[in-house]
């Protein structure tokens, strides 16, 4: 059995995290994800808009997804360690490096594979995108007022 394992924030579901999730899916027998923490987001992108516990749960509703579990939120590698994936699928966006996350794990005593997957066709529909088109549309009359 081939475990994959995929990682990210998942705040405002849109086609590109089930994208990516279907893609990393692919890779394997069975997809952990896992959801980063409050605090991880923070740091790493912006202030969650869902909650980490809702935004697990909603990950773990779909499909292509086993298991959806919260990351620690200290250690990135720790997580790793307990699930001991054969494959690690990073999105195209996600800044790590596939090498040092193998050497890394390697030092840990995991043996894995790190895996890029490109992006879909529709790349507008990041969550900062579309977090950007609807403030844009709250300044705008909508389509069809009058002037």
């Amino acid at each position: 059995m081939v475990r994959v394992m995929a990682t990210g924030v998942f705040d405002l579901l849109h086609p590109g995290h089930l994208f990516f999730l279907q893609e990393a899916r692919r890779l394997g027998d069975e997809l952990v994800v896992v959801v980063a923490r409050d605090q991880t987001a923070r740091r790493l992108k912006h202030e969650p808009y869902v909650p980490e516990h809702l935004r697990r749960e909603m990950v773990d509703a779909l499909k292509p997804v086993d298991r959806a579990i919260l990351g620690s939120a200290t250690d990135i590698y720790q997580t790793v360690v307990e699930e001991r994936p054969d494959i690690i699928a990073l999105g195209f966006d996600q800044h790590f490096d596939e090498k040092e996350v193998e050497r890394e794990c390697r030092r840990r005593g995991v043996e894995v594979r790190v895996v890029r997957l490109g992006p879909m066709t529709h790349d507008t529909l990041a969550t900062s995108k579309i977090v950007e088109r609807i403030l844009e549309r709250g300044h705008a009359p909508p389509p069809g007022a009058a002037p």
